[in-house]
């Protein structure tokens, strides 16, 4: 029976040790460095204001981006929700393909598309939009904040779609029968069971923003303060602070994870409502 056991676990131990290896080593090696001293390096870290004003840099970008996703979202779930199986599985397709590129990808094919010399820039100036101050554009938090939404709007779409697919229509038809309005038939029947998808969405959208570092490194360097592009900075061009960058990464993890258990809870609570 041994042997059985073994053999059982032995296709997987590629993945194990993989997973060990590339991920727990690492972590494990942040951690340590970050908590050999946690309160002397956790004081230095709060008293620099420069790494506190790149950590709500960071929570105010997601946010905004996290808010607009998903503002979009909704409109394009609804669309699909309500046509055709054929056509809801061709644009699925089309609305899933930003979640096939990396980060830096996406942010060349900004600058391409809106940056100083983009196609749409050249054809904005030529009706008398400066080029120069719209091409700027893709290079501030706004234009990264843009760039962060094109693939997280994919994200909420395939959390929303599945709730909206199972949702009963007829019950907007029996509410307006009943002398409501649409307005009040979407805010009062439709959206309370649409709560629980749409924080889970929000939720999951801010936690990728918070990480995402490839496309603001590709569009403005170091330039941004946020919190990855912080991280980044402290171990290159010289910098060995490598307790703060741990203890920074922790904080980092800590807020991913924070938002995670929040939309949990939020979950359960409008649940047992």
């Amino acid at each position: 029976m041994k042997p059985n056991r073994w053999m059982h676990w032995l296709p997987g131990l590629p993945g194990i040790l993989g997973y060990l290896l590339f991920f727990m080593l690492p972590v494990a090696l942040v951690f340590s460095e970050a908590l050999a001293e946690p309160l002397v390096t956790f004081n230095r870290m709060i008293s620099d204001r420069y790494l506190l004003a790149s950590l709500w840099g960071s929570l105010a970008l997601s946010l905004g981006a996290g808010i607009a996703s998903l503002a979009v979202a909704l409109c394009i779930a609804h669309f699909l929700s309500r046509c055709s199986d054929n056509l809801r599985q061709w644009l699925s397709m089309a609305i899933a393909l930003p979640l096939v590129f990396s980060g830096l990808i996406v942010a060349y094919g900004f600058i391409l598309t809106f940056g100083r010399a983009g196609f749409v820039t050249q054809l904005l100036g030529t009706i008398g939009i400066p080029e120069a101050i719209f091409g700027n554009l893709i290079f501030t938090p706004v234009g990264l904040g843009l760039a962060y939404c094109y693939y997280l709007i994919p994200r909420a779409v395939f959390i929303l779609l599945p709730v909206m697919l199972n949702f009963d229509w007829k019950q907007l038809q029996v509410s307006e029968s009943f002398g409501a309005s649409r307005f009040q038939s979407y805010r009062y029947i439709f959206l309370p069971q649409l709560y629980p998808a749409m924080i889970t969405s929000l939720c999951v959208m801010v936690s990728v923003a918070l990480g995402a570092y490839g496309t603001a490194l590709a569009l403005s360097g170091t330039q941004l303060n946020i919190l990855p592009l912080t991280l980044y900075s402290k171990i290159s061009d010289g910098g060995t602070d490598f307790p703060v960058v741990g203890m920074l990464s922790i904080v980092l993890v800590a807020l991913c994870v924070l938002f995670t258990l929040f939309a949990d809870y939020l979950n359960r609570r409008l649940t047992v409502r």
